[in-house]
């Protein structure tokens, strides 16, 4: 009998909806990459999901900040995250978005830079040869 890759049957995913708000200073942040990724030079840099050593910080675009953190960024800004300082994704319906969220709670000391703007150094998942300059 056949019970899936992950070694049991099935699981439905469990979708949350509403507002969400961390605690304390930590900060919530969505649309981090774990994919592989090619930079604009056409280097492909491989996917580390799942690896236990060689990973690489990873960007996340604030979604909310705790009421305690008094750090510069905010919502809407994107921060650089220290590997391992990040929970698994858990997966949101946000008001008046079509699409489900996967959702990261992060440790505030995890944040190594942060920008206002879209990290644009590499592209992700397939692209097309013309895109690569």
């Amino acid at each position: 009998m056949d019970l899936g890759l992950m070694g049991g049957p099935p699981r439905a995913i469990t979708v949350y909806s509403g507002h969400i708000k961390p605690i304390h200073d930590r900060v919530i942040v969505r649309q981090m990459n774990f994919d592989e990724m090619v930079t604009k030079g056409g280097i492909i840099l491989p996917s580390d999901d799942g690896k236990s050593h060689g990973v690489k910080p990873r960007w996340g675009k604030v979604y909310a900040k705790g009421h305690e953190n008094r750090d510069e960024f905010e919502v809407g800004d994107w921060v650089l995250v220290e590997h391992g300082r990040w929970t698994r994704g858990f997966n949101m319906q946000l008001p008046d978005e079509e699409e489900v969220a996967v959702l990261r709670t992060i440790e505030a000391e995890g944040i190594l830079a942060w920008q206002k703007e879209d990290p644009d150094d590499a592209y992700l998942g397939d692209m097309d040869q013309d895109s690569i300059i």
